[in-house]
């Protein structure tokens, strides 16, 4: 029995043992002096707290021992109490700093729900992340990484795991079971095709731990598209198209820089949907639209079913089924 009492002491945290010496020790000097001393101290808690005083502090001077058991217990406790309590708090700044580093380097996992996570430090990952950490109310993001050495935002909203994004470990600390939505953003640094798949991979990883969770995926070449949707992707970026897109409409802009003007400002505004209400249902695309606007919001378009419509005609009728497009 005293044997697996030890062992088990021994399991303990460093921490944990260290204080429950010092707890054993103040009240073994505690109930000692109050046995020496009974007249100086009245009770066991009056020599308990004269030990803890006198091992953390050069004491207070309320209760002096005058006999010579007394003083010679007191040497006693002031040597060995010293060490032991100068070692607990040691210990426990040693133990903070290691967990301040262990977080700032991506080692500790994230406990939360409702959690953004972005996989891939980039151009594109760190503009998504100062738009949500910096929003009026800001959304918790956790970012996962293998080739930073640390966290590049230091932001209380912003979470950072180091590691192989297709890894269970890695996604696991992520607390992916609670998250909202995960972002997958392609590596340019890697061939475009070795990008897709690295991206898929992950992709189907996560899907493995957590099917329920939404996943975006940033694909670059068009042939894996259809790969990423049958791996589970709920919405598949293709950049590169968009990104010709935009150069396309450039190129016929009679305007200089009115495109990327544009562009500019739309950072500024946020794509919502919404479900038409009941007093929405029948009404007319442009008579819905008017009234958003007085709401300061503008209404670009309606998704029915698998059918986008964006700018429909504006003589069409909202339907209870559909799905509002609203730049707020």
């Amino acid at each position: 029995m005293p044997n697996r009492i030890l062992i088990s002491f021994l399991r303990l945290p460093l921490l944990l043992r260290i204080l429950f010496i010092a707890l054993l020790v103040f009240l073994t000097f505690g109930v000692s002096i109050h046995l020496l001393e009974p007249d100086t101290f009245p009770s066991v808690f009056d020599g308990i707290w004269w030990a803890i005083i006198t091992a953390s502090t050069v004491g207070y001077g309320d209760f002096v021992p005058h006999s010579l058991l007394g003083r010679l217990t007191t040497l006693i406790l002031i040597l060995l109490g010293a060490g032991i309590v100068s070692s607990y708090f040691g210990t426990l700044a040693a133990a903070a700093v290691t967990k301040q580093d262990a977080l700032l380097e991506g080692k500790v996992a994230f406990k939360g729900e409702g959690h953004i996570i972005i996989i891939g430090w980039n151009e594109r990952s760190k503009e998504i992340i100062q738009k949500l950490i910096h929003i009026k109310q800001p959304k918790m993001v956790v970012l996962i990484d293998e080739t930073l050495e640390e966290n590049p935002i230091p932001s209380r909203y912003l979470h950072f795991i180091r590691g192989k994004a297709h890894v269970d470990e890695t996604i696991i600390k992520s607390d992916v079971l609670h998250a909202e939505k995960v972002l997958i953003t392609a590596d340019r640094g890697n061939d475009e095709l070795q990008a897709d798949m690295n991206s898929i991979l992950t992709l189907l990883t996560i899907k493995g731990l957590c099917s329920k969770v939404k996943c975006i995926v940033e694909i670059l070449t068009a042939e894996q598209v259809i790969n990423a949707k049958r791996a589970g992707a709920d919405e598949v970026i293709q950049s590169n198209k968009l990104t010709s897109i935009v150069m396309m409409n450039s190129i016929h802009a009679n305007e200089d820089g009115l495109l990327s003007t544009i562009v500019h400002l739309l950072q500024e505004n946020r794509l919502s949907t919404f479900f038409a209400l009941d007093s929405d249902v029948g009404k007319t695309f442009q008579e819905l639209g008017q009234e958003k606007i007085k709401k300061g919001c503008l209404l670009i378009g309606i998704k029915r079913g698998e059918e986008t419509l964006l700018n429909p005609p504006r003589s069409i009728e909202i339907m209870k089924s559909d799905l509002l497009l609203i730049l707020q």
